[in-house]
Formats: C-alpha cells, sequence, structure tokens
C-alpha cells in the first residue's frame, strides 16, 4: 500500500554557529569514541579552551548532529530535523522568496 505524507507547514533555515539553532554540544573526542557517526563532516566548534563540540539536535529518536551545510527543519509541533544541502530542496518546497 502507497500513501502520501500530509502536508503541513515547516520552518527551515540553514545552521549557522552562534544563533542557538541546535538543542546542545558534544564533545568530539565522545562522537569519536562513541564511533557511530562518521564524522568528516560535522560542524566542529572550537571553545576558548581549546575543546572541540559539535552541535545537535535531539528528537525522539535521540540526537541528529548537525553537519556542514545542513538545514534545520522545525514543525509546527516543535519537532526538529536535519536535512542536508543536497536533498532539502528534493523534500521541502522550495520558498520564492529563497536566496542561496
Amino acid at each position: 500500500m502507497k500513501s502520501r505524507r500530509i502536508s503541513f507547514e515547516t520552518d527551515i533555515e540553514k545552521y549557522e554557529i552562534g544563533k542557538g539553532m541546535e538543542d546542545g554540544f558534544e564533545l568530539l573526542s565522545e562522537v569519536v569514541t562513541t564511533g557511530w557517526i562518521v564524522t568528516d563532516f560535522l560542524v566542529k566548534i572550537e571553545r576558548e579552551d581549546g575543546s572541540i563540540v559539535c552541535p545537535y539536535i535531539t528528537h525522539r529518536r535521540g540526537r541528529t548532529f548537525i553537519g556542514v551545510g545542513d538545514y534545520i527543519i522545525q514543525d509546527s509541533d516543535g519537532t526538529k530535523h536535519v536535512c542536508g544541502e543536497h536533498k532539502i530542496w528534493n523534500r521541502y518546497e522550495k520558498p520564492e522568496n529563497f536566496q542561496e
């Protein structure tokens, strides 16, 4: 059986450091130690103390780390998602006023 997802509005913003779009940060050393994620394309922020952290969002499945160029999608119910720039406009309608 096939079905089509019900349409609803979402807020979509390209991730930017310092705008508070993430739900938290994890030390890169912890992300690497866990070993279940490829870290090559993750956003990495160096803090004043020299530690490097990676931003993430939290959702019902756990955490999703934010990659370089990713977009943060927030549904009307507050649920957040991360979507890569290579597929965002295949999944969502591009707004008429969108500028890259």
